[in-house]
């Protein structure tokens, strides 16, 4: 009699069947998932914040930039009002100078009025930090200086200022303008410049 024997594998399915990986979630793979949400959110939350951080530095700092360009011309404005009110003066006295000029006052009246007016103007430019640059009497001095004329001169050493046709002025330690001046050459040679007899006139007049 043939006895047909059964597969260990056959028979109940829930015994000793294979587990399908499709078949749902593996234990603990729900958990997981909900704690990347969570820490994905808190992430963009952190990236938010300091969004809103930067922007706000961004704005603070704009402000600021600002205020101190504005405090800058309102600096530069109240300063210039300065400068040009201590002028006034100045040209009060000129315009009295003319005023009594036209009106026939004498020359030495004149004379006084003008003089109070350079020295004024004078004060003035030393308030503001420029001094006159001496000249005549020193040596030629390329940064200080600008020669327009070479000159013989007996009683002067070469490459001594010995004239000066316009003022130089420095502002601080800096040259504001240089001194044009003529400078001493020596005795009996030619430096190439123009002599004193060859000085061109209009580098005086149209200065």
């Amino acid at each position: 009699m043939n006895k047909h024997h059964k597969h260990p594998q056959d028979g109940n399915p829930g015994m000793g069947g294979e587990f399908d990986p499709n078949g749902g979630d593996q234990p603990g793979q729900g958990d997981e998932a909900d704690t990347l949400d969570a820490r994905l959110a808190e992430k963009d939350k952190e990236i938010a914040e300091l969004k809103d951080k930067y922007l706000r530095t961004l704005a603070d700092s704009e402000n600021a930039r600002k205020r101190i360009r504005q405090q800058s011309e309102e600096s530069v404005r109240i300063q210039r009002e300065s400068i040009l009110r201590d002028l006034l003066p100045i040209i009060d006295n000129l315009e009295r100078a003319l005023a009594a000029a036209r009106s026939g006052t004498d020359a030495k009246t004149i004379l006084d009025g003008v003089e109070m007016t350079v020295r004024a103007l004078i004060d003035f430019l030393r308030g503001q930090g420029v001094t006159p640059i001496q000249s005549v009497g020193q040596s030629f001095d390329p940064n200080r200086h600008e020669a327009v004329d070479h000159v013989a001169s007996p009683t002067h050493a070469p490459n001594t200022v010995v004239d000066e046709f316009h003022r130089g002025y420095l502002i601080g330690e800096r040259v504001l303008r240089p001194a044009r001046v003529s400078v001493a050459k020596g005795t009996g040679t030619d430096s190439g410049k123009r002599s004193a007899g060859e000085s061109n006139g209009s580098d005086v007049e149209n200065d």
